[in-house]
Formats: structure tokens, sequence, C-alpha cells
């Protein structure tokens, strides 16, 4: 007879500075890493959980963080008239210990993002400067960013120009572009001289 106690789940939600985004957080680690998940496609080939959140009429955006998942709603939606379902959906669906996000989907990340460029390798002096701009922001950046349900990952450097991708409830959040101009890109300068502006990636 298996006696193992399973403390139960417990799920709070938490506001992001973004309006149309919202933190679900639970006491269960549920992956290890970050997994944006823009499109429903992409969701579909790495997450079950996403898959079933889009398919919901009024999910936009599906983020998984540690011990959390952040939605971003359509616009028309209000939060108090959904909430209550992602909360009991996201909450059940950890209960029941389901696959949140596939075997290998870092790997497969990692591969794209060398194919699409942003991890190319650069050389002598400007691959010091890389490093140095990516150790500031997972060590400075990253913590603050998570805490609002969102993630920064660096992308390029290009004569002065750092290109950042923003995940999560950061992507498409008003405040983001403020946080950007007057936070990072300020950092950036004062600790890396080499360092001219701070841009988000469009995609």
């Amino acid at each position: 007879m298996n006696t193992k106690t399973v403390s139960p789940v417990m799920l709070y939600t938490e506001q992001t500075p973004n309006p149309e985004s919202m933190k679900f957080v639970t006491n269960r680690m549920l992956y290890r890493g970050t997994a944006d998940f823009r499109t429903d496609v992409l969701a579909k080939e790495w997450s079950p959980i996403a898959t079933e959140l889009f398919d919901m009429p009024f999910v936009k955006g599906v983020y998984v963080c540690n011990n959390f998942v952040t939605v971003t709603k359509e616009m028309n939606y209000q939060w108090e008239d959904i909430k209550p379902r992602i909360k009991d959906f996201v909450k059940k669906y950890v209960e029941e210990e389901k696959e949140i996000v596939k075997e290998g989907f870092a790997e497969a990340m990692a591969e794209i993002e060398k194919e699409s460029g942003a991890g190319y390798q650069y050389e002598g002096e400007e691959a010091e400067i890389v490093v140095k701009i990516k150790e500031l922001i997972d060590k400075y950046v990253k913590p603050a960013v998570e805490m609002d349900g969102g993630n920064i990952e660096f992308s390029s450097f290009d004569k002065g120009k750092v290109t950042v991708l923003l995940q999560g409830s950061c992507s498409g959040c008003p405040s983001s572009t403020v946080t950007l101009k007057s936070g990072i890109e300020g950092m950036l300068k004062r600790m890396v001289p080499e360092v001219t502006e701070v841009v988000a990636q469009m995609d």
C-alpha cells in the first residue's frame, strides 16, 4: 500500500506589469528553465499544458518558468471573467501530474537560436563584451523580470547595439519599453561602455 502523502497543490495569481498577462503561481516545480509559447503551433509540438490553454478562446500566449505559468489574454476579455477558469484548469492539471513541457524542448530551442543567429559566435574583444552583457542580464535583469512573470534573453550585439528578446508578460507589455530603456540600457551603458543602446527584438 502506498502511504506517500503528497502536499496539496496550492495556486495563487499575481498581477504583472502587463495588464494583459497574469501569473499563475504554484507550489510545484513545473519546468526548470523558460518555455515561451506565442503560437499554438509551437505549443502543440512541445507543451501539452500550453496546447490545452490555447484551446481556450481568450488565451493568446503561454509562458512556463520554474513554478509558474504566465498567461497572456486576448484584449477583448476581462480577467474577472476568465481567471477562475484558468486557475481551476492549471490547478487540476498540476494535481494530475501531467506533462508540462516535453523532453528536449530546451535543446530544440537552442538549435533554432543557433540558426537564427542569436547564438552565433563572436570573436576577440567582441566576444568578451558579449560574455559581460550576458552575465549582467542573467544576474541583474532576469531575476527581476521573472518576478513579473516574464523573461529576457540576450539576442545579439552589433556595433554597440544590444538586441534582447522579451518573453512571457514582458512581450508586448507597455511598461517593458520603459524598463528596457531606463533600466536595462542605463545599467549596461554604465557597466559596459561599448554599449550604445538596447532594443527589443521584434517577432
